[in-house]
């Protein structure tokens, strides 16, 4: 039997990820506002969130991932493409790969140029350095003292990481020791967020301290079913929690931080969205906002793969007793490969010389393997022989998507379009990145180290053929965004506008991936943790 119930805060903010617990903390920190979180999934106390390496077990974890399947995309040859995204306190801040990558600073620089005042690199640097206590110490770049902690894996990194980035650099590009520093460009090993050998989520940076706070009240398990609206104003959220309906009332304000696809099913499931497709599923339109879950971007990559003469990572993946002993080492001491990510080296490279800034992000892993089979609880089996894999995406892609809602029905999932190589661009890219990956496992520096090219093979060299190869190998990077687009007004397209607020109505806002109107290079959730900061500051400040 459902039964409603109902309480009251200052702010109501639907979604504990990597934005809502930043936004959470930030808040609650003023002792005149109350603020009740709601999230979705469950508790984030599991080895496979702590452990850093244990996100290979979250990758199809019913209880921690959200698990979405794209519909059949024709840039993928009919394939569907799998969207984990995290369903616990923390949100993907709690399952990723922990690679921190703030993006490149003509990004956002592109944002304030397209009218969203407010964003520009400048502006958003301060909200980065604020968020951050960086291994290498506070700089003009970097932060010291805050929340999230960002290793540097230099020391810690596989000997092959080290050979990637020696042999790139041998080709003329630039040896880069920081990706979030002056310049993004170049090659280097990547930085992680993990503090003392376990993750730094957004849930153990900023939330957990914080709701030692009378203030502040998370709510696990409740899942948003709409946002409750007198007239134009949102006034509280409606939510369901253990086959029970229940209502938290908001007496400033409602922020959505439920993520690129949370956040838009949700304003559609209550009424804001297109008219035209929400009055035939009976739902009563609010607000007529047609950009709604619109301008759906991703970064998508493939890999090639090499057999490898020395042993890699597989050797200690792979067989039992050499995850046991692993496993005892990161017990013991938090050291060890389980203390690392192993996406741990890459960089940021030009396709031509013609472009101002980087266009290709590689990634490189000491580790070869199978993907699972969708729907297993793991995401990798390494390979039985020593292997390391050199993949790519571009930073910038043309291709757009969309999702929208199916029913009435909160619980259904909504239809996912990805759109992927839609715009022909996006293939050019991904094939102009063969040679230069080709290049760089050609150097001696790691050719020494090389058996053999096994996917797609050396010999594979019609651009015809490795087209293919691609659209049957691409995979999602994980990097959803756009849905909810920032912008100047509605009529440009945009969803939310400089400081977030929706659009054509009070007392709401979106603040998380979804807001970004053209994806930044490299991973979102250092800049979904930016975007979080920037939004407390406005909030605070408006209210």
């Amino acid at each position: 039997m459902i039964r409603s119930n109902s309480d009251v805060a200052d702010v109501v903010i639907v979604g504990a990820g990597s934005a809502g617990c930043v936004l959470a903390a930030r808040l609650s920190d003023r002792t005149d506002l109350s603020v009740t979180i709601l999230e979705a999934g469950g508790s984030d106390r599991s080895l496979w969130v702590h452990m850093p390496i244990g996100y290979g077990g979250a990758f199809y974890h019913p209880q921690l991932n959200w698990r979405y399947y794209t519909e059949p995309d024709p840039g993928l040859g009919g394939r569907r493409a799998y969207w984990p995204r995290g369903r616990v306190v923390g949100g993907s801040s709690s399952i990723n790969a922990m690679v921190f990558v703030r993006g490149h600073a003509a990004d956002y620089d592109s944002w304030a140029a397209a009218g969203c005042t407010g964003w520009a690199y400048a502006d958003v640097l301060p909200a980065f350095r604020r968020l951050e206590t960086w291994a290498g110490g506070e700089s003009r770049w970097r932060g010291g003292s805050g929340p999230i902690h960002v290793r540097d894996m230099t020391r810690a990194a596989h000997p092959l990481s080290h050979a990637f980035v020696t042999a790139g650099a041998a080709l003329g590009h630039a040896r880069n020791p920081d990706f979030n520093g002056a310049d993004q460009e170049g090659v280097g090993i990547n930085q992680i967020t993990v503090r003392d050998g376990w993750r730094s989520s957004a849930a153990t940076g900023y939330l957990t301290p914080a709701l030692r706070r009378p203030n502040l009240r998370l709510l696990r398990d409740a899942t948003a079913t709409r946002i409750l609206f007198e007239g134009s104003r949102a006034v509280g959220v409606e939510f369901l929690r253990g086959g029970r309906l229940g209502r938290v009332m908001a007496r400033r304000e409602v922020i959505l931080s439920a993520g690129a696809i949370g956040s838009p099913q949700l304003l559609q499931l209550s009424g804001v969205g297109d008219p035209d497709r929400l009055r035939p599923l009976g739902i009563d339109v609010v607000s007529a906002a047609p950009s709604v879950g619109r301008n759906l971007q991703d970064h998508v990559g493939y890999d090639l793969v090499f057999e490898a003469t020395v042993p890699t990572l597989n050797a200690t993946l792979g067989p039992l007793w050499a995850r046991g002993r692993a496993g005892l080492t990161w017990l013991m001491t938090r050291d060890g490969p389980l203390s690392l990510s192993v996406n741990q080296a890459g960089g940021f490279v030009r396709g031509d010389t013609g472009r101002t800034r980087p266009n290709l992000q590689l990634y490189f892993s000491p580790l070869s393997y199978t993907r699972a089979t969708p729907g297993r609880r793991r995401l990798t089996m390494p390979d039985v022989f020593p292997g390391f894999m050199i993949g790519v995406s571009n930073c910038h892609p043309k291709s757009r998507g969309w999702l929208h809602i199916r029913s009435a029905d909160p619980q259904d999932r909504p239809e996912l379009h990805a759109g992927y190589y839609s715009a022909p661009e996006d293939m050019d890219e991904m094939l102009d990145a063969v040679p230069i990956m080709r290049a760089i496992a050609a150097r001696p520096e790691l050719s020494r180290y090389t058996r053999r090219e096994l996917t797609p093979g050396r010999d594979m060299m019609d651009r015809d053929a490795l087209e293919t190869f691609i659209r049957e190998t691409t995979t999602s990077v994980y990097h959803q965004c756009g849905t909810c687009a920032m912008g100047a007004n509605a009529a440009s397209g945009a969803v939310v506008d400089p400081r977030l607020r929706v659009h054509g109505l009070e007392g709401l806002r979106v603040a998380d991936a979804s807001i970004m109107p053209l994806i930044p290079a490299g991973n979102l959730n250092a800049p979904c943790l930016m975007i979080g900061e920037r939004a407390a500051e406005m909030v605070s400040a408006d209210l």
